[in-house]
């Protein structure tokens, strides 16, 4: 493991800036489709643009002034003391692997990645269970560092504090960084966008890049009718449990109705069953009566629309 640059001092633009270079333990995940928050073609643009992006929100902020105090509880907890890393680093067999630590434990070859966790989250954490996409993370330390061990410590707000030890696995780890080296070598470095994922990034960059197919062609495909089936499959489940959705949610309402009231209680979930008001424009009325107006304030949007009719099979032609 080798320091790739100090971060103390560093502007966010310049540290954003140097892990473009590389894959980070937060992208190993979303390699694999084991992220619920991004997908292995948000790495892929990130990697291949020079636009920076810095998102934050509340959590974020939260997750980065709790760290020290995460930091503090583990070395209550556990007795060791932590240190922190203060650069990013790299794996010298493997340059393309890049990690920012949050802390190191001194006098042993391990580390701590620091959490906080929503109680919304918590179900996710008991009976000694880890979210994926963290193990992974830590996984991924463990192949640019060469450590025995990392540490996850997780302060799950309202709830507790948790640590979990994620142990060298060798093998997995191997595997993982043929999966990373392939997917720079081949999707980065190569420019070959990643297989799709369902993310809505995917579809928007799909409708961008072919915006202005030819209309007049219609071409025969190949390899699709068993994903369509399955397809049609999943619109009925969809529909399916749409309804049963609808009707507890019904069962509910009918409770509160008959009750006069527009909130409720049920164990852990408050309901509410308020009713609102909107106003909005009649476009048709508008566009009749004040025809002028109407086309100064029209704005064209440009889409894609996606459909799929099964055709009757006419079973008795011949």
């Amino acid at each position: 493991m080798k320091r790739l640059m100090s971060t103390v001092g560093t502007s966010k633009q310049d540290w954003l800036r140097k892990r473009k270079t590389g894959l980070t333990g937060t992208d190993c995940s979303c390699i694999v489709n084991m992220n619920p928050y991004r997908s292995a073609y948000d790495v892929f643009l990130d990697k291949t643009t020079d636009a920076i992006k810095e998102e934050d929100n509340e959590a974020m902020r939260q997750g980065r002034d709790l760290e020290e105090y995460v930091a503090k509880r583990f070395e209550e907890e556990t007795g060791f003391k932590l240190r922190r890393a203060n650069a990013i680093y790299y794996n010298e067999e493997h340059p393309v692997l890049l990690a920012d630590f949050d802390r190191l434990i001194v006098g042993q070859k391990a580390g701590v990645e620091c959490k906080t966790v929503s109680p919304f989250s918590a179900d996710k954490w008991k009976d000694g269970r880890t979210p994926t996409h963290y193990i992974l993370q830590t996984l991924h330390y463990l192949a640019v560092s060469d450590y025995d061990c990392w540490y996850i410590a997780a302060l799950i707000f309202g709830t507790g504090f948790v640590i979990r030890k994620i142990e060298r696995d060798q093998e997995l780890i191997d595997h993982l960084i043929t999966i990373e080296e392939r997917f720079w070598e081949h999707n980065v470095l190569g420019g070959n966008v990643p297989e799709p994922d369902g993310s809505e990034n995917y579809s928007e960059m799909l409708k961008s890049q072919y915006f202005n197919c030819k209309k007049e062609n219609k071409v025969q495909l190949f390899g699709v009718e068993s994903d369509l089936k399955r397809r049609d499959e999943i619109r009925e489940l969809i529909d399916k449990l749409e309804k049963e959705k609808a009707v507890i949610e019904q069962k509910i309402q009918l409770q509160l109705g008959q009750a006069d009231s527009v909130y409720g209680t049920a164990g852990p979930y408050n309901i509410s069953w308020i009713s609102t008001v909107s106003q909005r424009i009649d476009t048709g009325k508008l566009k009749e009566e004040e025809p002028e107006i109407y086309e100064k304030y029209l704005k064209e949007v440009q889409g894609k629309r996606f459909t799929v009719k099964k055709v009757k099979v006419n079973i008795n032609a011949a």
